[in-house]
């Protein structure tokens, strides 16, 4: 039997609801689904761009296509530097199962691929949890290896890495790229915006692996980038760089520094400098290894000024190749400064003052110059001006203005000192013997044509200068061991005491040589400096000209030049030294 309810009955059920609120319920309603049709149509119709661009950001990548970098090539077209695949791993660490049984036993040989220690490995994995790079740039072979592993989480993405063929011997000229493949030093800087080329592009969906899922609209290809041919030729380079090193070694020396160049075109063939370093291996590089000594680090010349002095004495007409020149007692106070000889070499010609390398000759045959005169070829030749050539970091040196010379500068700088030059200028500057009294500029790429030379001395004072640098290349002159056999030389040593702050360092010195060959014909022009030689001497013509010498007759023949003399050298026991 059913008990019948009277719903009225009840309490709740009986009070009276106000009007109000039933309406303001309902206005509450009609608020919210407006809000919602007013916030559909804004998502739909007015700002419908801006959502479907955060939509594409959680799922649509944007990759880039990288370009192939150029390549650079000797001036035979051996490769000096060139890219090839690598394989650069990274990782999600969350997705990682550091707990996994299977995957702790795979990590001590991921850790062996990438040569990394396993501590440093978990250290990465544990700092970051959405993206780690665990390494860049491992060879393509390793990155297969690493793949196969098949370890949840760790990836891998295709890059390029720049690869150098030619090692230390070439690294200063080249220079390398960082892991962006970006230039920093040497060519690779020079030419980075050329080498790099342009990256392509290409629009894709990803999912959370970060795996491709499928592509949007049209891929844009990557434009590779264009090859360097350089004027260095890698076979003299590397010659000229043994060469180097072994005399700094065998000298107990700090450092060293050769520049060969084309007598013809100003094409530099070699250029080498040690310490140096390996390229594609950058750890622990210090900036003594990375300067490229022959452009960036300026000294005072020493005695391989004299021949341009000269050079300037011919052409004003004041002086003959035998103009006598009296160097009696072997010094000559100016202003009160003393200038000397190692010897007294008493009455000299002109060529004599070249060949002995007299301090006190070339002060009065500077004399009887005005400063301007000697300041306008100086200037000329290069000297105080920073070199024109296409590489980073090179220096102009200093050369005062002549207004401001006094009597014992002027002498002073007739000899080598009182003004500054790199290895670079010095050989630039010599190409006025070579070039019949012409200048022609520098180059490390590699040129169509012979270059316009600009006039600074008569083919006649060109000719007579290039005599004295071959009595000073033979016996009695300072620089006998710059003969070579088969090829007549010319050439001036120097010597140099290193400045530190406003004097002179005790028993530091850097020795020099500059000169060329053959010398009636000049095919190539060589520099050498040894930088602070310890091991007993330190003069240019004994330190530095036997470098030049087997330098020289590598690279005659290497260009194919024929003997021009069948001689072998004349040394005598006991060569001249020059004056300091």
């Amino acid at each position: 039997m059913h008990r019948s309810v009277t719903y009225t009955s009840s309490p709740l059920l009986a009070s009276k609801t106000p009007k109000w609120r039933s309406k303001f319920i309902m206005g509450l309603m009609v608020l919210g689904f407006t809000g919602l049709g007013v916030r559909a149509a804004y998502v739909q119709v007015f700002g419908n761009d801006f959502f479907q661009r955060q939509g594409e950001v959680r799922y649509a990548r944007t990759l880039e296509l990288p370009a192939n970098r150029g390549r650079i090539l000797d001036r035979n077209g051996l490769i000096l530097a060139s890219s090839v695949p690598a394989a650069s791993i990274w990782a999600i660490p969350e997705d990682v199962e550091l707990d996994s049984a299977e995957v702790r036993a795979k990590l001590p040989q991921l850790a062996r691929l990438m040569d990394m220690p396993l501590a440093a490995i978990k250290t990465k994995l544990d700092n970051d949890k959405s993206f780690v790079w665990l390494k860049r740039q491992l060879d393509w072979e390793v990155g297969q290896q690493i793949k196969a592993l098949g370890i949840k989480g760790i990836y891998q993405t295709k890059e390029y890495k720049r690869e150098y063929p030619e090692g230390e011997s070439a690294a200063h000229i080249v220079g390398f790229t960082n892991v962006e493949d970006h230039g920093q030093e040497g060519m690779e800087l020079a030419f980075d915006k050329d080498l790099a080329g342009k990256p392509g592009s290409r629009r894709v969906i990803k999912d959370r692996f970060g795996r491709v899922v499928e592509g949007l609209g049209e891929e844009i290809p990557p434009m590779d980038g264009r090859e360097i041919q350089l004027s260095i030729d890698s076979k003299i380079q590397f010659y000229a760089y043994q060469k180097l090193r072994d005399q700094v070694i065998a000298h107990k020396a700090k450092a060293g520094t050769v520049v060969v160049m084309d007598a013809k075109t100003g094409e530099l063939l070699a250029l080498a400098n040690y310490p140096s370093y390996d390229p594609g291996n950058r750890k622990r590089l210090t900036g003594e290894q990375l300067r490229n000594r022959a452009i960036t680090d300026v000294f005072e010349p020493g005695s391989t000024m004299k021949p341009i002095t000269v050079g300037v004495a011919l052409q004003s007409g004041k002086f003959k190749p035998s103009t006598i020149v009296d160097t009696t007692p072997g010094r000559i106070n100016v202003t009160g400064s003393t200038i000397s000889d190692t010897h007294n070499y008493g009455v000299l010609t002109v060529e004599g003052v070249i060949q002995k390398s007299s301090n006190v000759g070339t002060t009065k045959i500077s004399q009887q110059l005005t400063a301007q005169e000697m300041w306008e070829t100086y200037s000329a030749l290069g000297f105080g001006q920073k070199p024109q050539i296409s590489f980073p970091g090179a220096q102009s040196g200093r050369l005062r203005p002549y207004k401001t010379w006094r009597p014992v500068e002027q002498a002073t700088m007739s000899y080598g000192y009182g003004l500054s030059a790199s290895l670079l200028q010095i050989t630039r500057a010599y190409t006025v013997f070579s070039n019949d009294g012409k200048v022609i500029p520098a180059s490390m790429l590699k040129i169509d044509r012979p270059p316009v030379g600009v006039p600074i001395f008569s083919e006649r004072t060109a000719s007579s200068v290039r005599k004295m640098l071959a009595l000073a290349a033979g016996p009695g002159g300072t620089g006998q061991r710059a003969q070579t056999v088969g090829y007549s030389v010319g050439g001036k040593s120097g010597t140099a005491r290193k400045q530190e702050g406003k004097g002179y360092a005790a028993g530091k010195y850097r020795a020099w040589f500059a000169g060329m060959a053959p010398i009636e014909s000049p095919r190539v022009i060589v520099s050498v400096m040894v930088d602070e030689p310890m091991n007993g001497t330190y003069y240019g013509g004994t330190v530095a000209a036997p470098v030049f010498s087997d330098v020289v007759q590598q690279t005659l023949r290497l260009m194919g030049v024929h003997p021009d003399m069948a001689v072998q050298p004349q040394i005598v026991a006991n060569p001249v030294e020059e004056s300091l």
